[in-house]
């Protein structure tokens, strides 16, 4: 059987570009949580706490924007880094309804670790793929992103 499904086959889940993203992304996180022992971060925490060091101050919205979470995931994600003292929720001064976040050391010392983990499951997530299938496959998942 080849690669791509024949266009009078019935539909096969396992071609569908959902399905296979997911399967791709499952494997991507549960190589990332299995690295992630010394930190204790989800992938959504990681990205969330990288994101808001590498802005320096954000508001939850625009944070939750930066790093494709819709604004319920991002709030309890954004809580539960705040519970863990990573980042730090301020009021602005010129609209009290806005949440402006920054990271506390304890947060950029634990993103820049965290970070490492990150690019050993980048790594190991692509480890199967030639250097050209690699950038191949990264081009066309920005190109649909």
């Amino acid at each position: 059987m080849t690669d791509t499904p024949a266009q009078n086959v019935p539909f096969q889940l396992e071609y569908h570009v959902g399905f296979l993203l997911r399967r791709a992304y499952q494997r991507h996180a549960s190589i990332f949580l299995e690295s992630s022992t010394s930190h204790g971060l989800t992938p959504t925490q990681f990205a969330a706490l990288h994101k808001t060091v590498a802005l320096g101050r954000t508001t939850q919205n625009h944070l939750g924007r930066c790093v494709a979470m819709d604004p319920a995931t991002i709030q309890g994600v954004v809580r539960r880094l705040i519970a863990r003292g990573l980042i730090a929720a301020a009021a602005d001064p010129m609209d009290r309804r806005t949440v402006v976040l920054t990271p506390t050391e304890a947060g950029v010392a634990l993103s820049e670790q965290a970070a490492t983990t990150a690019r050993l499951a980048h790594d190991a997530a692509l480890a199967n793929l030639s250097n050209d299938e690699r950038a191949t496959l990264l081009t066309l998942l920005r190109k649909m992103a």
